[in-house]
């Protein structure tokens, strides 16, 4: 029996918020989403058939993966489809009621690495949904629109009947790791996007209020996250400094001088570094220093420009202070344009959807997004692909301790994607 059989939208959206899990641990949420749609009469791809799990990025360590999977079964999520996993999470759901288009939905499942606030006028910790898991929140809304998936997926059960006006096939893509650019190139590399015809992606909130629809979200920063690594030598502080070889120091100078790098002329770029580390005690010169750096930029090549010359400035900073350096690729995006065709049926659907009250055609992304991978996959094999908006009149900013949503986004964006995949006609298929 699926625990969400009898749960409504909201429900399935907090009990997903009150259990986040991070990019690549969604081992609850998996197992609970793929009972659901198996429930609902759907074909399960799952774990390393929904995704090719040789190309994922950022992977944490076994050891953490397994912690994740064991906090997952311990808090009830369905064996069976634990074990079906096999240590990989995602999900690609599959069902067929016709000869007509292929029509697909890519919904992300992950969390943020961040604490969740409990102030009192926080409301996900007044009224008792907040995460309860410390240093995992979902501080973006990927837990509406996990429940936006399941909303659609339900009003295309009907019980095996076929639903009106659509005779094709349903793809649903629930995605692993979005956050850090990690999940949707692997899922992008299977034969599951292979044959569709439409692809829609779906984001609440994005600071636009409730009643918003955006038909054609287009245009993110690609991007790309680097781990980098100094290791130097230890050595006593006070009694023998000119021993060591100290690895903060050369982290501290790339630091500077990565926020040195040019700005392109031929268009935006971007730099940051967010997480650095160095778990050395006050007197001892320290042997390893981690940091990660995020650059991006308005095309592929500007961004290639960024990611080349912080390699070169980490190197730089190794070589000054004679220390090893060590870089890997985390996790990357891409950029895509929306199509006229699908932002079109979007907009032509939204108006008449209960609680519309603004539909936008077009807007430019600000930050950056893996479902540009899967968009361009199925632009590439000739079919068509749009972002889809939906206001949510956060609270606060994205990624922040204090995000929230109002949940009356879920009805608006689950009835907005029914009815513009029922729309979906059989002429809008693959040449």
């Amino acid at each position: 029996m699926s625990e969400y059989a009898n749960a409504d939208l909201v429900e399935i959206r907090r009990d997903l918020h009150r259990h986040p899990e991070a990019g690549w641990k969604e081992f609850r949420t998996t197992a609970l989403v793929a009972a659901e749609l198996d429930r609902l009469g759907y074909d399960l791809a799952l774990g390393s058939d929904a995704l090719d799990a040789d190309e994922r990025l950022g992977v944490p360590s076994a050891d953490t993966l397994m912690a994740a999977e064991e906090r997952a079964r311990e808090a009830g999520a369905p064996e069976e489809y634990l074990d079906r996993m096999d240590g990989v999470t995602g999900v690609v759901a599959t069902r067929t009621f016709g000869d007509g288009p292929v029509v697909g939905l890519r919904v992300d499942m992950d969390a943020l690495a961040r604490h969740e606030s409990r102030a009192e006028d926080h409301r996900p910790a007044a009224e008792g949904f907040a995460s309860i898991h410390p240093g995992e929140m979902h501080a973006c809304g990927h837990d509406a629109h996990t429940a936006i998936g399941v909303g659609v997926a339900r009003a295309f059960s009907d019980n095996g009947e076929r639903p009106d006006g659509f005779d094709g096939t349903l793809k649903l893509f629930f995605q692993p790791a979005e956050e850090g650019g990690r999940g949707g190139f692997p899922m992008s590399r299977t034969d599951h996007l292979a044959d569709v015809d439409q692809l829609f992606a779906v984001h609440v909130g994005l600071d636009e209020d409730t009643g918003t629809v955006i038909a054609g979200y287009e245009n993110p920063l690609t991007n790309a996250k680097l781990d980098v690594t100094f290791r130097g030598a230890p050595a006593h502080a006070g009694g023998a400094p000119n021993e060591g070889l100290n690895a903060l120091q050369a982290l501290a100078v790339a630091t500077t001088n990565l926020y040195a790098i040019p700005r392109h002329a031929e268009g935006t770029t971007r730099i940051n570094v967010g997480m650095v580390e160095s778990a050395n005690a006050q007197n001892v010169i320290s042997e390893e220093a981690t940091m990660r750096v995020e650059v991006r930029g308005e095309s592929t090549e500007l961004n290639e420009y960024m990611l080349e010359r912080a390699r070169q400035v980490v190197k730089g900073a190794a070589i000054m202070h004679d220390v090893d350096v060590e870089t890997a690729l985390y996790g990357k995006t891409s950029t895509f344009e929306a199509d006229d065709d699908a932002a079109a049926a979007v907009a032509d659907v939204a108006a008449a959807v209960d609680g519309v009250t603004d539909v936008r055609p077009r807007k430019s992304f600000g930050g950056s997004e893996d479902a540009s991978y899967l968009i361009r996959r199925v632009q590439e094999a000739g079919g068509s692909a749009t972002y889809v908006g939906v206001g949510a009149s956060n609270v606060a900013g994205h990624h922040t301790a204090e995000f929230d949503i109002d949940e009356d986004c879920l009805s608006i964006a689950t009835d907005t994607l029914t009815s513009v995949i029922r729309s979906a006609q059989s002429d809008s298929s693959h040449p």
